[in-house]
């Protein structure tokens, strides 16, 4: 007895080391958001709180963040391992820090969300409208930045159009005040906001997606640093087998998964960030390309032209090529990455 006493006693140590050492060997990933808490970060926290994290051994912590291309400089300062964020400004930093900047793994957004927002009484029909008009943005913005190029695809030369700048909290109250004719604007914030005004987006405005005249970008995505790749690219693969599954589900079950992120942020206003997930979901998301090829793939050739886009909207010094900007090879099967039918 005493002999299997201790027989038992040496099994239940060696399980309780195993257990514990399992813990131990979870991969830690600190990952960053691209702005406060939405609900189109809703497929992270899912991923987490349903398991599917540690199911893949990784403990992620989210942390919220200060705009798509902070997210950029965070990982490349080392104090996160992965993130969601845009894709262009991976761009401008790996033109200058080849090596350096991180890796996108997983696209989000097909479409780029840079649009020009004016009234829907308004006499701009299409960007060649903007001649003689005001044009108001933030200094700085990836919208108004790239609007050279776009104006450039269109004719229409810079000097014919007034730049205002202000902060983004003015960008929909100074056009509803006709201070300015139009806004370039990140349409994900943007609808939202006038949501909140009481306002009909979708019958009061218009909107001139960037993508629908001739600058076709790519956007937000998830991206991680190339310590993460070389040291644990297992740990990548999970993180993109979870936020697939989680993608699909949250779309199954918005109401849940709006109650879900509710738990993180209780100030969050669950009928707003519904409709902002699902809108955001069938303008950036669901797209042609994307049904065809999945979410979180690209088109090379397509890449190729963004890349080249945006190293000539910035100056930069050299044009990276699409392998050092996006690797798929950590991406799951296709069905996993297919979407399906979105509720009302």
């Amino acid at each position: 007895m005493i002999r299997l006493s201790r027989t038992v006693a040496l099994v239940l140590m060696c399980a309780l080391a195993a257990g514990t050492a399992s813990a131990q060997d979870k991969v830690k990933i600190h990952f960053t958001l691209d702005w406060k808490l939405q609900g189109i970060h809703a497929w992270f926290f899912w991923a987490k709180e349903k398991g599917y994290l540690a199911k893949e051994n990784i403990d992620v912590t989210i942390d919220q963040g200060d705009g798509s291309a902070y997210t950029v400089t965070r990982i490349m300062s080392g104090t996160y391992d992965a993130g969601f964020g845009d894709v262009n400004a991976i761009i401008q930093n790996t033109a200058q820090r080849p090596g350096v900047a991180p890796v996108m793994v997983y696209m989000i957004y097909s479409k780029a969300p840079f649009a020009l927002l004016t009234k829907a009484t308004s006499p701009i029909k299409t960007v060649a409208d903007m001649r003689g008009h005001k044009l108001g943005a933030p200094a700085g913005s990836a919208a108004l930045t790239l609007f050279p190029l776009l104006a450039e695809k269109n004719g229409l030369p810079m000097s014919a159009v007034t730049v205002e700048n202000m902060t983004p909290a003015l960008q929909e109250p100074l056009l509803l005040r006709n201070e300015v004719d139009a806004s370039a604007v990140f349409t994900a914030t943007s609808y939202m906001n006038l949501v909140a005004l009481g306002l009909d987006p979708d019958k009061d405005f218009r909107w001139l997606y960037y993508t629908d005249y001739g600058l076709n970008l790519y956007s937000n995505g998830v991206m991680v640093s190339q310590k993460l790749i070389k040291e644990h690219p297992e740990a990548v693969r999970g993180l993109l087998r979870a936020l697939a599954r989680s993608m699909r589900e949250v779309l199954e079950h918005p109401d849940e998964a709006m109650a879900l992120l509710a738990k993180s942020q209780p100030l969050l206003n669950k009928d707003i960030e519904k409709r902002r997930l699902l809108y955001v979901t069938r303008t950036l998301i669901d797209t042609p390309e994307s049904r065809q090829i999945g979410v979180g793939d690209i088109s090379d050739k397509r890449m190729a032209d963004s890349i080249g886009a945006v190293v000539k909207a910035y100056n930069l010094p050299r044009t990276p090529s699409v392998a050092e900007v996006f690797d798929r090879s950590f991406l799951p099967p296709k069905a996993e990455r297919t979407l399906p039918p979105l509720s009302n």
